[in-house]
């Protein structure tokens, strides 16, 4: 896969691209990450990438020219299978989306920032807009962070155990069980003891009891959303 993310801060991804799983993913080539600065588009000698919004709103917005001219040039490169904007102004991001997006060969993750990008940007070029919650956050770095991780973990030869990531919660629109390690007993606080029974039978039985149990406690929606699919 590879994946190429637009930012004008691209200094703020470093640090997470270059560690744990997403380093071991780019090193063992399941993976090319590349981070584009969005000032090197700018066609003005100041490297200006904003400016005032019609209309007389407050804040800056994104220029149209210097976002054009990246996607533009990444496209002769390549044909990418979705440009995704992650945006409070867009349907929530899950766990199916991180699967489908997973299963692609090229995306471009577009960073926001300001008030945001104009509107023609996303009318013209972005195939994909995603939210990472119901909150606003300074740029889209983070964001964009987190839909490569979520996608990047679920491609074969990132983490050591594959299975792993098809067991994490969401996958079945539950959460996970609760999970226990060594010492079976600490401070007299005992693991359960069907997992040490040796029981799989048993064992998958509890787990799928204890993720309903947790799912109808803590998101109930994900029940109800799995029953109108």
């Amino acid at each position: 896969m590879h994946i190429d993310i637009v930012s004008a801060v691209p200094e703020l991804l470093d640090s997470f691209l270059n560690h744990s799983i997403l380093k071991r993913a780019q090193d063992n080539k399941t993976v090319e990450i590349f981070v584009h600065d969005l000032h090197d588009f700018a066609d003005n000698k100041h490297r200006r990438i904003d400016d005032y919004p019609y209309g007389g709103a407050s804040g800056m917005v994104m220029s149209i020219q210097p976002v054009e001219k990246a996607i533009t040039q990444l496209q002769k490169e390549r044909h990418y299978d979705e440009i995704i904007f992650p945006t409070p102004d867009a349907p929530l991001y899950n766990q199916k989306t991180a699967n489908t997006l997973s299963t692609l060969g090229n995306i471009i993750i577009l960073c926001g920032h300001y008030k945001g990008i104009d509107q023609r940007i996303r009318d013209h070029f972005i195939t994909m807009e995603v939210s990472i919650g119901d909150y606003v956050l300074t740029g889209g770095e983070l964001a964009a962070a987190i839909i490569t991780d979520s996608i990047v973990r679920l491609i074969p030869g990132s983490i050591s155990d594959e299975t792993s990531a098809l067991t994490d919660s969401f996958q079945d629109n539950l959460l996970s069980p609760p999970v226990y390690t060594r010492p079976a007993e600490y401070n007299g606080w005992k693991v359960p003891g069907v997992l040490l029974s040796g029981n799989h039978k048993d064992i998958d039985e509890w787990q799928m009891n204890e993720a309903l149990r947790k799912t109808q406690q803590i998101r109930p929606d994900l029940l109800s959303d799995d029953l109108t699919e």
